[in-house]
């Protein structure tokens, strides 16, 4: 078989078994070819001596809300926000971001909820139903608020930290990470917010 055949092989088959999961996201797919001529697919382009060529785009499919869904959780955002002493106009970009307002949504990887937390995360917040609208955002707030903290509020260092673990900032010496679902998402959750801070004037 082919490069080009075994390589459409390889996404024809990352599409099937995304079809399977049609609320969940994926995530860029590149690629690169090593000195033997191996063909290599990713979808976390670490290496930094790598030429990796993007293949598939990221496709994110998100429920269409209504201007009442996108305030329906207002209330519990500004508590929650208050409560931890976060931008309640920040809760709601992230939350945007994550799920847009849909409280059931889940991720490829297990995350759940309005602030995608994952099982791990959910688990040492005390969050035991995700789903929960008020749990799901009390605790997403919180861990928003610890690495706020941790990161001596630099918003765009916690944003990555939230899409991609705290560690993985350590990792690149406390910057974003050069992945592009995680610059992908700081960036659109700095718009988010802006959008959202000016409606709140």
């Amino acid at each position: 078989m082919k490069q080009k055949q075994i390589i459409l092989f390889l996404i024809m088959v990352i599409l099937l078994t995304g079809l399977s999961f049609p609320v969940m996201t994926y995530a860029d797919i590149y690629r690169y070819v090593d000195k033997d001529g191996i063909i290599h697919l990713t979808n976390v382009p670490t290496q930094k001596d790598v030429k990796y060529d993007l293949i598939l785009r990221e496709k994110r499919v998100l429920i269409r809300v209504s201007p009442a869904d996108i305030n329906k959780y207002d209330h519990l955002i500004t508590r929650a926000a208050e409560k931890y002493k976060v931008d309640s106009a920040l809760v709601k970009a992230v939350i945007k971001a994550e799920s847009n307002f849909n409280h059931q949504a889940v991720s490829r990887k297990g995350a759940k909820g309005l602030m995608q937390l994952m099982p791990a995360t959910a688990s040492s917040l005390q969050v035991q139903d995700s789903f929960h609208p008020e749990k799901n955002i009390d605790g997403g707030v919180r861990y928003l608020s610890y690495l706020l903290k941790l990161f001596n509020g630099n918003l765009s260092l916690a944003l990555a930290a939230y899409n991609a673990g705290e560690n993985a900032v350590a990792r690149y010496h406390y910057s974003i990470p050069p992945y592009r679902e995680t610059q992908n998402y700081v960036q659109r959750v700095l718009s988010y917010l802006s959008q959202y801070r000016s409606e709140m004037r």
